[in-house]
């Protein structure tokens, strides 16, 4: 079956993808074992995309940005994907993944194909399985994969390891907003885009541009960016304007890092770190299921809780049994 879905998912039927992102996102142990296989067979297909990954504010506007920046690349012959992540309830568990709802003109397109997809309370912004997904979009020859996030903070970088271009989506007049996302957000950005530039809010877009074009001049350059990168500019995905200009610097941006050598560095390093989140994975997977370690977890925890010992002491104490 996984030979068959494979050669599907390579001729690029959508209906295929769409399974196979299903596959992925599975957590039953069957479903993981025949993804892996799946993963594994599509391995060395040879096709990249350009892998964008987007976070902002809220109501910054993201979904009205994707279906606008899509819509211009689908008109200029390019296929594109998105993949939308939706926080997902920590009561229920529950996701609206309203992505497709949000972006109608785009999802009619045949050249497109959206997916929104549960957080299920992943720290970083995206699915633990957006990686996956976006591997089997490659692998169904798109052009472009669009990574959006849940929102913007501290935690909201997980997407830089799975991107070759980050960009912050930013709103005019939002009050402190460089505190609001924090430097570590702001200096792993390639580029950040001010939204709404149009009407009474173009004026305010312009100086928030620029008071972000300054705050950049300020951050130390990086090894992987030639001259003018990170950059600033102004978009109104309502208008369509400035649409063009984002999409020929990051074409710009992603010829000269490929010219240099820092893409393939950077897919060989983003490969490295995700075998690593994959045994850290295996290993807190562990200790949910295994009937063994659960019971010692258990016992350990009253323990702490019941004050007869600390908590790094136990942490400790697990740790060592569990290498016995």
């Amino acid at each position: 079956m996984n030979a068959d879905l494979a050669a599907r998912v390579l001729a690029g039927e959508r209906r295929a993808l769409a399974r196979a992102v299903t596959l992925v996102e599975s957590t039953r142990a069957d479903h993981r074992a025949e993804a892996a296989a799946l993963l594994e067979t599509l391995r060395g297909h040879g096709r990249q995309a350009l892998r964008i990954g987007l976070s902002g504010t809220p109501g910054v506007g993201k979904s009205t940005f994707i279906e606008a920046f899509g819509m211009m690349l689908v008109a200029r012959g390019l296929s594109v994907a998105v993949l939308a992540v939706d926080p997902s309830s920590t009561r229920s568990g529950g996701s609206i993944l309203g992505d497709k709802t949000r972006m109608e003109r785009l999802s009619r397109e045949p050249s497109a194909f959206i997916r929104p997809s549960p957080s299920l309370s992943h720290l970083g912004g995206v699915s633990r399985r957006t990686r996956e997904a976006v591997a089997l979009c490659e692998a169904a020859g798109f052009d472009v994969v669009l990574i959006e996030t849940v929102g913007v903070g501290q935690s909201e970088t997980m997407v830089a390891e799975m991107c070759d271009i980050f960009v912050l989506l930013l709103a005019p007049a939002g009050g402190d907003e460089l505190q609001g996302v924090k430097r570590g957000i702001m200096e792993i950005a390639d580029l950040i885009l001010v939204n709404k530039a149009d009407g009474e809010l173009k004026s305010a877009a312009t100086r928030t541009c620029a008071d972000y074009a300054g705050a950049l001049r300020l951050m130390r350059k990086r090894a992987q960016d030639p001259e003018g990168f990170p950059k600033a500019l102004t978009v109104s995905a309502l208008q369509d304007d400035g649409l063009d200009r984002a999409w020929e610097e990051m074409q710009a941006l992603a010829d000269w890092r490929k010219a240099k050598g820092h893409w393939q560095d950077r897919r060989a390093e983003q490969a490295a770190h995700w075998f690593e989140e994959e045994v850290r994975g295996g290993l807190l997977a562990r200790l949910r299921t295994d009937r063994e370690v659960k019971r010692r977890m258990a016992e350990t925890g009253a323990r702490v809780a019941d004050g007869e010992i600390s908590a790094d002491a136990a942490a400790r104490e697990m740790l060592t049994w569990l290498k016995g």
